[in-house]
């Protein structure tokens, strides 16, 4: 009798959603990406690597393999918390691989801050929460009554904005008014009901089970994207701007310094729950801690924010510039070393 070999069928992966309301999600074992999908595999160490479509794919002991669609994706933005109405019709993809870069940003972003699925609706809520803030430190300019000159310039800063942070690329952003689809008084009610239920700001009182997020793991994640995203944002700043001028060279490298001890602290950074080797750390200052890396994620934002700005600036604006690059590793400096303390009176004021 004559035995016949088969393989067996790699498992597919749903791509109903893929596209529409999913962006990118982990790839069984052996699984292959649908069509018109991409595949990147992320190492143990966050490293990751970009493949073309295949019928296969088998990672390595340790890697996760992501699977995403391209797009593109339709969604719209609310730049304003305070005028919910004003909106922003934006139309995005995911970046085509840039041959010159060792890392494309995107796949920086699934190794560094998707845990196993990317939601259409997270990533559009992550994209809103960056363009507020840019907006309301100033980053990004959209005034009452813009001119053309002020929307091309704001539509060049977003471009910016959410390719250095996302690494998505925008197609298209048009002005829309929202007042139709908005129940004003519903989100009236929801604001006042948050209020309503939010501690007082000298009590760390734990939130409601509902929206409850353990300290421990949002520290992990923290302390995940500082240590894989730190290098890559010192990589971009040495290539965003070379100054002419030799005192803002000077600036451009104490930065780099700084931010090479900041990684490095991170790198050696004390366990969560530890106060010394054997000596549990009280639940206290444990959410203390878990306070500091949360804020030096924000700073992190804020940093690669800062470098989308630095790539279209010119030599007039480097000085104003770097000043407020030097307040963002300031602030990244304090909150390395108030995670790193064991007590609040170790903090550096």
């Amino acid at each position: 009798m004559r035995l016949g070999f088969f393989k067996r069928a790699a498992p597919a992966v749903d791509a109903c959603e893929l596209g529409r309301t999913v962006v990118a999600l982990t790839l069984p074992a052996g699984g292959a990406p649908p069509p018109g999908c991409q595949a990147v595999v992320v190492g143990a160490d966050g490293r990751t690597r970009r493949l073309q479509a295949a019928r296969r794919i088998e990672a390595r002991e340790g890697e996760t393999a992501y699977v995403f669609h391209p797009g593109p994706y339709t969604a719209d933005l609310q730049p304003f918390e305070t005028a919910p109405e004003i909106g922003l019709r934006t139309s995005f993809a995911i970046d085509a691989p840039d041959p010159q870069a060792s890392q494309q940003r995107f796949d920086l972003y699934l190794s560094s801050e998707v845990p196993g699925r990317l939601e259409l609706a997270a990533l559009v809520t992550a994209i809103e929460a960056a363009l507020r803030h840019e907006l309301a430190l100033g980053g990004l300019e959209l005034p009452p009554c813009t001119t053309l000159d002020e929307w091309n310039a704001f539509r060049q800063g977003l471009n910016q904005l959410l390719y250095m942070r996302f690494g998505v690329t925008v197609d298209d952003c048009v002005p829309v008014d929202l007042g139709d689809t908005l129940d004003f008084a519903r989100e009236l009610s929801a604001r006042a009901l948050a209020v309503a239920e939010a501690p007082p700001a000298s009590v760390d009182a734990r939130p409601a089970a509902a929206g409850y997020v353990d300290p421990a793991l949002e520290d992990a994640r923290a302390l995940r994207r500082l240590f894989l995203e730190l290098p890559c944002l010192m990589c971009g700043l040495r290539l965003a701007a070379m100054p002419a001028a030799q005192e803002q060279f000077h600036r451009q490298q104490a930065l780099l310094q700084r931010l090479d001890l900041v990684s490095v602290g991170v790198n050696a950074m004390p366990a969560l729950a530890l106060a010394a080797p054997g000596q549990a750390l009280p639940a206290d200052e444990q959410l203390r801690r878990a306070r500091h890396s949360r804020r030096a994620c924000v700073s992190l934002g804020e940093a690669w924010a800062l470098l989308a700005r630095l790539r279209q600036a010119g030599e007039a604006a480097l000085p104003q510039l770097y000043g407020e690059a030097e307040r963002i590793v300031a602030n990244l400096e304090a909150d390395c070393a108030g995670r790193r303390s064991v007590s609040s009176d170790e903090e550096t004021p």
